[in-house]
Order: structure tokens, then sequence, then C-alpha cells
């Protein structure tokens, strides 16, 4: 994956962020209540302020030619109107906020889940050209910065401008009601001036922001790469190794997070900086004109909250473009490719014969061949049919092509040519859950999820499952150790099986095929990790797992190829023999190579 952000004119603009306004209609109550409160904040703020400075305080600490004596009550009330502004202010401030991120982890639940989704539909080829720590990055970082930059274009773009109009209205009034102040709506100039600083940071804190984030996807691969292999990497003394590439990564991020903080809080004291020129200039022209204080303090403030949202407009004008680098890693996911999809019409199955053909069938991975300059071809145009109950072996050696072989029966990729037909009806015109339901799968590595060895089993269930999750575990001479645990299936066994051997997590797999029941099987080599006595016991366990079954058998070990009946071997992505043993070992070179290299 490209690490070097793209150009900016390859940047996702603002109206990229639009959509994910949508994702509020359903909580448009708190939302619309939010801007309420928002709307009373910012009038509090940028008008109620600055009139309260101009009409109390006077009041309060009249000029010596005014001098009217107050009451007492008469000074409590001018008083009170500080707590109530404040009071005001303050609980619209809270409603507001508090409304706000309700709204917003909603946003970010719906995006999360929406990109998660995303990820389920996505083809194996994508995850080969992603590292699962990116993606991880974008589940969590990307999305959660997204929700930052929505939050702030719908809170503070109410909040903002409301306070500068209010702060406007207030400095304007006040200026045309005083005498020779009408000079201070000049300083209003300074506004315009602020843009520049905002275009030109925001620009440069988007490239920075997108490499920061694809920095963090870095140091969280390394991490997720780390956590998948705790044993190997204590086995090979790899931790010095480990310690120095996170060092590294973590380095690479600490630089990328700082040049972010450099361009996100450089805005406010360029802001500040105009801001004050103006203030100052409106400073010096009253002192000119010599205008009391008591009449330039209450303008001065209004324009000092006239200054202060552009202020907040700034910042919130990095956290948008902070976001949109988010929303563009974010949408290389939810706009990648679904290659492998049902049908608008799915041709529907009935009853599952088991015949497969392949019909002029090739398959190449998208990755380029360095010496070459072409795509590495898997499947060189294949032809052949396997019939309802045939118990095939693939055999051969290593990048043969035997786990694409199988990789195509269960779509996990489609064919780059040819097609491929079960019973007749083509792979790709059926409905993924009907095919994949018709598939039991035991791989060499399974996969187990952290829960009881029930659930586990259960997962395995379909439309052709008949039997009990016992008897599966009888059948897979699983029973024996499920049944001598604390807490039989409901034991929970770890993290990837890790509460439990490799030949006891290799027969809780074969259990969940005997669950699945399914008229076709895909063995990966399903007794590779058992000893003798036990690899015996689900030799003949499978024998009753196929009968009257379709069988394709990836044979790493050639003493699990005596059930099959027919022998394919692979070499170079092609068909090279098709018989069997006896009649593959007596005219194929390369599979009595193999066999007698392994009966040695």
């Amino acid at each position: 994956m490209n690490n070097n952000p793209q150009a900016p004119s390859d940047y996702p603009k603002i109206s990229s962020l639009l959509p994910y306004f949508l994702y509020l209609k359903p909580y448009w109550v708190a939302f619309t209540g939010a801007l309420f409160f928002g709307a009373i904040y910012g009038i509090s703020s940028g008008f109620g302020l600055p009139f309260m400075t101009d009409q109390v305080f006077p009041k309060i600490f009249p000029s010596e030619k005014d001098a009217i004596r107050l009451t007492s009550w008469e000074i409590f009330f001018y008083v009170s109107w500080f707590p109530i502004v404040f009071f005001i202010r303050g609980v619209s401030s809270f409603f507001n906020s508090y409304l706000i991120n309700f709204c917003g982890m909603k946003v970010l639940e719906k995006i999360r889940i929406e990109v998660f989704a995303k990820i389920q539909r996505l083809p194996l080829a994508f995850f080969q050209q992603h590292k699962s720590g990116d993606l991880l990055s974008r589940v969590t970082a990307d999305t959660a910065q997204l929700q930052s930059a929505v939050l702030s274009v719908s809170n503070d773009l109410i909040r903002q401008p409301i306070t500068f109009i209010g702060a406007i209205t207030a400095l304007a009034v006040m200026a045309i009601q005083r005498e020779g102040m009408a000079f201070i709506l000049l300083c209003l100039v300074a506004i315009p001036l602020c843009v520049f600083p905002i275009r030109r940071v925001g620009a440069l804190l988007m490239k920075k922001a997108l490499n920061l984030q694809q920095r963090a996807g870095g140091l969280s691969s390394v991490l997720s790469e780390n956590l998948s292999g705790p044993a190997e990497i204590r086995s090979l003394n790899l931790q010095g190794r480990e310690i120095e590439r996170f060092r590294k990564q973590s380095e690479n991020f600490l630089i990328a997070r700082m040049k972010v903080v450099k361009y996100s809080h450089i805005l406010t004291p360029l802001i500040e900086i105009i801001t004050a020129t103006g203030i100052s200039v409106a400073i010096f022209q009253a002192a000119r004109k010599s205008i009391h204080l008591d009449a330039v303090v209450p303008v001065i403030v209004a324009l000092y909250m006239s200054y202060e949202p552009i202020k907040k407009l700034g910042s919130i004008h990095n956290t948008i473009k902070q976001g949109l680098a988010s929303l563009k890693r974010l949408q290389e996911v939810l706009h990648a490719e679904e290659s492998i999809t049902d049908p608008p019409s799915p041709t529907p199955l009935n009853k599952i014969s088991g015949k497969i053909k392949f019909k002029e069938v090739s398959f190449q991975y998208p990755i380029l061949d360095e010496v070459n300059k072409k795509n590495l071809k898997a499947l060189d145009c294949l032809n052949l049919t396997i019939n309802p109950g045939e118990i095939v072996a693939l055999v051969g050696p290593s990048g043969a092509g035997k786990t694409t072989f199988a990789g195509l029966l269960n779509r996990l990729h489609d064919p780059t040519a040819g097609i491929l037909l079960l019973d007749g009806k083509d792979f790709r015109k059926l409905s993924l859950v009907e095919l994949r339901e018709a598939i039991a799968i035991v791989p060499q590595k399974p996969f187990l999820f952290d829960d009881t060895i029930e659930e586990n089993i259960r997962l395995g269930k379909s439309i052709h499952s008949t039997g009990t999750i016992e008897d599966a575990l009888i059948n897979a001479h699983a029973w024996e150790f499920v049944s001598d645990m604390e807490l039989k299936g409901k034991q929970k066994i770890g993290e990837k099986g890790s509460r439990v051997s490799g030949g006891q997590l290799q027969r809780l797999a074969l259990a969940r095929a005997f669950y699945r029941n399914s008229p076709i099987l895909l063995l990966d080599e399903a007794t590779s990790a058992l000893d003798s006595e036990s690899e015996e016991k689900i030799h003949q366990a499978m024998k009753k797992l196929t009968e009257g079954k379709t069988t394709i058998m990836i044979a790493h070990r050639f003493s699990s190829i005596r059930l099959a009946n027919r022998i394919l071997v692979m070499e170079c992505g092609k068909i090279i023999a098709d018989g069997s043993h006896e009649e593959v070992y007596q005219n194929c070179m390369l599979y009595r190579t193999l066999f007698d290299n392994q009966s040695e």
C-alpha cells in the first residue's frame, strides 16, 4: 500500500461530508435540540455579554456627572444580570454539548458498522493488498476523526455564526449610538484577512493528517502482527527485533503527529495576531479622539466577541480537513469493488447432486511479477469434471494451484477466464449463501472463535444439517476429550482455540463439518495435526463423512489420500495427471517422486 499522500486535487471536498449528515436523520429531535441550545449560547455570548457590559455597568458605576444613587434592591437587580446571563450561557452550552455528542456517538456507531459490514463483503484480494492493522485503524481511528469533523460542522457552524452575528449587531448599535465611534466598524476589515491563513493552513493540514492516519495504520499493523504470533516470536528470540520495529513505527507516528499538532495549533495564534491588530487600531483611534473609557470598553468587548467566532471557525476548518483525510481512507474501503456478489436473480440450487465442472478455467492474482511484468497465473485453462460422490485428491508441490482450486469452489475468488459449473449451473449465478451452505470446509489451520465448543460447532449449521452437536463430536472423535472437560460442550476454547491442542482443534473443525452435513466437502489436509493413533480414528470418521458426498482433498501427506478414488496432480496451475493412484504413479514422474520421497 502506498503511504505517500496524494496530490491535494485527489482529496475529498468538504461537500463529501454531506452524505454523512443523513446519519443524523433518526436523531433529528436531539439534533434540533442541540442546535437550539447552540443558538441560545451564541446569542447570549455574542450579543448578551457586550449588551450587558454596555447597559449594566454604566448603571452600577455611573459617571460623576450622571451619578444617581441606586438603592440596594436596584443594585441587586442589575448585578443579578451577570449570573442570569452566565446561567443561560452555561446551561445552553451543556445541553448543546451533551446532545451533539449523543448524536455524534450514534453517527460514529453507524459509520463503523457500515465500514465493518463493507469489509465482510469484500473479496480476499482486498485483504491481500491491505494489512489487518491498517484496516483496524480505519475502523477505529479514522471513523472517530470523521465523527469529530461531522460534529464540528453540525455544532459550531450554528453556534459560532450566531455568536458572530450577535456581536456584530451589538457592535453596530453601540458604534452608531456613540458619537465618533463609527470608525470601529472599519476594524472589521481584519476579518476577511483571516481567510488567507485559514485556507493555507487547512491545505497543509490535510496532507499532514492523511500521512498521520497512514502512520497510525502502520503502527497498528506492527502491533496486530506481533500479537498474532507470540509463540513464534519467543521461539525465534525476535523480541528485540519486534521492539525495534515498533519503536521505528512509533517514532514515525510521533513525527507525523507533531506535524499535525503544529499546523492545527498555528492557526489560532495567527488569527489572534490579526484580530489583536484590529482591536489595537480601534483603541488607537479612540485615544486620538479622546473618547472616554466608559464608552470604549463595551464597544471593544463587542469587537472582541466578533473576532472570537472567526478564531473558532478557523479551528473547525482544521478539524474538517483532518476529517476529510480520514474520509479519504474510509472511502477506499467503502468504495472498494465487491467483485464477489450475489447475482440479481440467483438460480435456485434445489437438490444438489454435487457434479462440478471446470470449462477452460483460468485464474490469476492481481500481483505483478517483477521479472516478466505480468500478472501471476495460478490456474491455467483447466478442463475437468468431478462426478457426484467422487473423492478427489489434489496433489502437487507448493504453488501448484491447489489452494486456489479449492478457493474457486467456495467463491472466495471467481475465475478470470472460463466457467465453473455446479450441477450444470454457473457458480456466479448462484446465491452465495446457498452455494456456501452446500460446502463444508476443514482447513489445514482451523479458525475457531473465543466461544464455547457447542457454539463453535453450531456456527456450521446449514440447511443440510440433520444430527446433533454431540453426534458430530462423537463422529469426529472429539467427544473423547470434550467429555473430560469440566464444562464439556459449554467450555470456552480461548482466542483462536488457544485452550486446546492442535489435534483437538483439528477434530473440532471436523466436528463442525459433520454437523454441517453439506453435499460437497473441501478437506485441506484435515489429519495433518494428528498423531498416528488419532489419525487412524479420523480416517475412519472421514470415510463415514465422505459417503455419498463429492469430496476434494488437498493432500500434503500421502497417507491421507487412501480414501481418494481419483488423484489430480497439479503443477504450475495445470493438471498434469488424472487417475487412480496406480495409474498416476505409473505415468507421472512428479507424483512418483513426491510419493517415494514421503515413503522413505
